[in-house]
């Protein structure tokens, strides 16, 4: 049997569509998803593998041409021995911060799979539920955003400054720390049957080039080259597509700040996935959602391209416009 059509896709190969998918396809914006998650705060629910297993797959059934599995980019932390809440309003907030060289060692760096079993567990269920009818993603955070929540900092990139420049060498360990559980993370994932991975780099967009050249870079590049899988690297709204393009990725990830035709143009050879504009799903008709996907698909030239948002799906966006942008995927 051949492989499936995104998996395809992300290797470069001619394929006989553009695959699609999205991020954060499994989320708020559906009613289906409320209805599944009943109330339940977010780590109980990811922790429940029938229910997370059930939220996994409702995009299914829109006519996505992949699945990527529910949980939450701080799990790894949490498996290293960082426990997270998930404040309202704030996100996830660490009951203790990793900001000097006591609590950084606290973490552990080679954490055992049995510390993320709830991530196994869900991959080993959503792949007996879909029989190989589709492939499963998974992914993590990449060093540097992951790091930025270790420090209970999150997007506040001047605190993350203060402290990388205070305490260079504890910044230094942290990033480490986080990347060499992150390669043994996404490598037993994939040794369990992953299909591909995504790493998401959601706040190393907002850092200079030098800081991304130190912080964000190196440890790209380190956690791609530690993988035999497809890859995709998502910065939000990044902007070295340079770099991106020599971290390793087998797909980088548009944010709207790029041109897909121009990219597309100076890297022939690379695969880039997105970049339907997720405001314009969250605010716009669904006449406009198709004809922005149609208008994508043809700056993305029908080839070495996966069809996705410049970001995730935003929770307010109506399931009439997700169904416009699959529809237009499939024309």
């Amino acid at each position: 049997m051949s492989d499936p059509l995104l998996v395809r896709a992300l290797r470069g190969e001619k394929v006989e569509r553009v695959p699609v998918w999205a991020m954060r396809q499994a989320g708020r914006w559906d009613p289906e998803f409320h209805r599944v998650r009943a109330g339940m705060d977010f780590f109980t629910f990811a922790d429940d593998t029938e229910r997370a297993a059930e939220a996994t797959l409702l995009p299914k059934r829109f006519g996505v041409d992949g699945i990527i599995l529910f949980y939450d980019i701080t799990t790894l932390l949490v498996a290293m021995g960082q426990p997270f809440d998930l404040v309202p309003k704030v996100g996830p907030m660490p009951r203790w911060k990793a900001d000097s060289a006591e609590a950084i060692a606290r973490l552990n760096s080679e954490p055992k799979p049995e510390s993320y079993a709830p991530v196994i567990r869900l991959l080993e269920k959503v792949k007996q539920s879909l029989q190989g009818e589709l492939p499963v993603l998974v992914f993590a955070g990449a060093s540097f955003t992951v790091a930025t929540y270790a420090l209970g900092l999150g997007k506040d990139l001047d605190a993350v400054r203060a402290f990388a420049a205070s305490k260079p060498k504890e910044w230094n360990d942290l990033l480490e720390r986080i990347t060499t559980a992150t390669k043994g993370f996404l490598g037993e994932l994939q040794k369990r049957g992953a299909a591909a991975c995504q790493l998401f780099d959601s706040w190393a967009g907002g850092l200079t080039l030098e800081e991304y050249d130190r912080w964000a870079h190196p440890y790209h590049r380190e956690v791609m080259a530690s993988l035999t899988m497809p890859r995709i690297l998502f910065v939000k709204e990044g902007p070295y597509l340079e770099r991106m393009v020599e971290s390793g990725a087998t797909a980088v990830s548009l944010g709207s700040r790029h041109d897909l035709a121009a990219a597309r143009n100076r890297w022939p050879e690379m695969v880039f996935q997105g970049n339907v504009p997720q405001e314009l799903m969250r605010d716009g008709t669904a006449e406009e959602v198709y004809a922005a996907t149609r208008a994508c698909l043809a700056a993305g030239g029908g080839h070495h391209h996966v069809l996705n948002l410049n970001h995730g799906v935003d929770p307010k966006t109506p399931v009439a416009n997700f169904e416009a942008f699959i529809r237009a995927a499939k024309s």
